[in-house]
């Protein structure tokens, strides 16, 4: 008569292997995700059996913090719940405390976003000395400086902009309102497009908006039009492949988070009806959390 392995994790692979006949890729998966549920419980030192599903939960909140993908965590919650569903069958447990385990529901992928330093490559790429490549900078470092969604900037009217106080307002989602500072370099890139570049670019023509195609008798500027020019200076300035104006926006936010920006006021600069939107960046505070007290704690 053979012997049941010791291991409850040994005795669930062996289980994955002979029972359910699980790829030998998807069962050294599951092997991966029960060695960081070992390690954890023995850091509590406890059995990976004896976790109670607050520890679990902790665990999870662990897994999420070290910056794995959503699809990585899920993994690992739905291995989790397998192995304590088969101790409970193999009668090595009574109850398992991972039934029903999830991710918190406002759980959300990092978006990604630039360094400083692919920002300052990027925006220095348009050539300000023709008009076009004026207009793009200008475009550029406005949208760095606001965090605007694309519609939002290529709809803006000259009328919108105030240079002198350098701010702007846009209209955003359901026709909302909301006044954005700008910055000093972004409100002189606007001056200097508007004073060279925007009447060689209009010719005779005249448009209600404030960025305007080059294109002769073209229209507006449109959201997909600025979507090519941004991807085409990306390629030259080798940032992120998937670099998108979208991501410029982010960019925006964890920037002014990393030098301390309320939390609340990139909210109403970005837009955000409600704050647990804007709670995307939070890994920002989290790090530099841990920058302080790294820098700080007597112990650390």
């Amino acid at each position: 008569m053979t012997s049941r392995p010791s291991s409850p994790v040994d005795a669930y692979l062996t289980h994955l292997t002979v029972e359910r006949r699980l790829a030998a890729n998807s069962v050294d998966s599951y092997a991966r995700d029960l060695v960081l549920l070992r390690k954890f419980a023995a850091g509590l030192r406890v059995s990976a059996e004896a976790l109670s599903r607050q520890q679990l939960e902790g665990l999870v909140r662990d897994l999420m913090s070290q910056g794995r993908s959503p699809r990585s965590v899920a993994r690992a919650i739905a291995c989790y719940r397998g192995f304590y569903r088969f101790l409970v069958i193999d009668g090595r447990v009574r109850t398992s405390p991972a039934d029903d385990l999830r991710p918190p529901r406002a759980w959300k992928s990092l978006p990604r976003h630039l360094s400083v330093e692919e920002v300052d490559r990027l925006i220095a790429q348009p050539d300000v000395k023709t008009p076009r490549g004026l207009r793009d900078r200008a475009l550029i470092e406005l949208l760095y400086a606001t965090g605007l969604r694309v519609s939002e900037l290529t709809s803006l009217r000259p009328g919108d902009v105030n240079l002198e106080a350098s701010y702007l307002t846009c209209t955003g989602k359901g026709e909302k309102q909301r006044i954005v500072p700008m910055g000093d370099e972004a409100a002189d890139w606007v001056r200097r497009y508007l004073r060279d570049a925007r009447p060689a670019l209009l010719g005779k023509r005249s448009s209600p908006r404030l960025f305007v195609n080059a294109r002769r008798g073209g229209p507006g500027l449109t959201r997909v039009g600025f979507w090519k020019i941004l991807k085409a200076y990306g390629r030259t300035a080798r940032v992120s492949p998937g670099l998108s104006p979208h991501m410029l926006r982010h960019s925006f936010a964890t920037h002014l988070l990393e030098r301390g920006a309320d939390l609340r006021a990139i909210q109403m600069m970005l837009g955000h009806a409600d704050l647990s939107t804007t709670q995307i960046y939070t890994h920002v505070l989290q790090e530099r959390m841990r920058a302080v007290y790294d820098r700080s704690h007597p112990r650390a």
